[in-house]
């Protein structure tokens, strides 16, 4: 397992993305930000361009990309959908082709409880889009990931509480729940960096996952206002409950993860609050991660698991 212990960043959960990133000068470097145009990954892709980083974001919608990123510097565009791996293919052969290099590559892009939905040969949506998608991407940019020191970051949340990788019915076929689809997706996302990390390290790829924090985004788009306020997500006048992040906030702990020099011996590790998050002693989702999701060896039953499902592996 991954050690996770807090290190002492000098950050917290109410530090914003620009504030991480004061001083650190990402000049001359390049940053793939998966869903970057919208919520969080917007004021990811804003923070990383204002450090001085060009910041390629894939979009299935490129032209609402396009619009979203129009006044922000060093920001180009790219068509992507994640749910169709020949979309994937064609996106990373294409980038990979042009002989650029990919310095950051943050998967943040996904869905959340969202209705009961099949893509490809009928894989659950969730578990395709936020996981499966991704392992693909950076498989096929495996290319284009430098060996000086590449950093791969995967956008999870607390969600991953929800529950471990379902061996017996991963996309749900005999019921499907969509809070359950989204936490497993979720737990995908945190064992796909601890593999990636143990098999890309000597070759100067790191990867982290990371919570950004509870932040009313377009994400939450399938969840009825009436079901947020009985989460109790936003009071009955739309004001977002106490606790909640900024979407500056809220993409703090991406760039740090994404950027700080004191990761670099932590490798694999899942981050909270901008700094490294202690394993879970609760069930309240208050803070951590779960040991399901750091088990090394179901990092590597799920990776096995991905290439089978994408026909892609290019770090074992």
């Amino acid at each position: 397992m991954t050690t996770q212990h807090r290190i002492g960043s000098g950050f917290g959960a109410r530090s914003t993305a620009r504030e991480v990133l004061e001083g650190i000068d990402l000049s001359g470097r390049t940053a793939l930000v998966t869903g970057g145009y919208s919520g969080l990954g917007l004021e990811t892709t804003r923070a990383l361009s204002a450090a001085g980083a060009q910041v390629i974001v894939p979009a299935r919608r490129p032209a609402a990309a396009k619009e979203a990123l129009r006044d922000i510097p060093g920001t180009e565009t790219r068509e992507l959908d994640l749910a169709d791996l020949h979309s994937v293919r064609v996106f990373a052969e294409t980038l990979v082709e042009t002989g650029r290099t990919i310095d950051i590559l943050i998967a943040n892009a996904g869905i959340m409880a969202c209705p009961e939905t099949r893509v490809g040969p009928g894989w659950e949506a969730h578990f395709a889009v936020n996981h499966l998608g991704h392992f693909a991407l950076v498989n096929r940019l495996r290319p284009a990931l430098t060996a000086g020191g590449s950093r791969v970051v995967s956008v999870s949340s607390a969600g991953h509480f929800a529950t471990g990788i379902r061996w017996n019915d991963i996309h749900f076929r005999d019921g499907y729940d969509r809070w359950l689809a989204y936490g497993q997706s979720k737990t995908a996302n945190i064992l796909f960096a601890v593999r990636l990390d143990a098999l890309g390290a000597a070759a100067g790829v790191r990867a982290f996952s990371l919570h950004p924090g509870e932040i009313l985004t377009p994400l939450q788009r399938h969840i009825p206002r009436e079901e947020q306020i009985a989460l109790g997500w936003i009071s009955p006048d739309g004001t977002a409950a106490e606790g909640f992040k900024t979407p500056e906030q809220g993409a703090a702990t991406t760039v740090w993860a994404a950027t700080s020099p004191l990761l670099a011996d932590h490798g694999g590790v899942y981050c909270q609050d901008c700094d490294v998050a202690e394993l879970a002693t609760a069930d309240d989702m208050a803070g951590g991660v779960k040991p399901w999701a750091i088990d090394p060896e179901e990092a590597s039953r799920l990776w096995d698991l991905s290439c089978e499902l994408t026909g892609v592996d290019a770090f074992s």
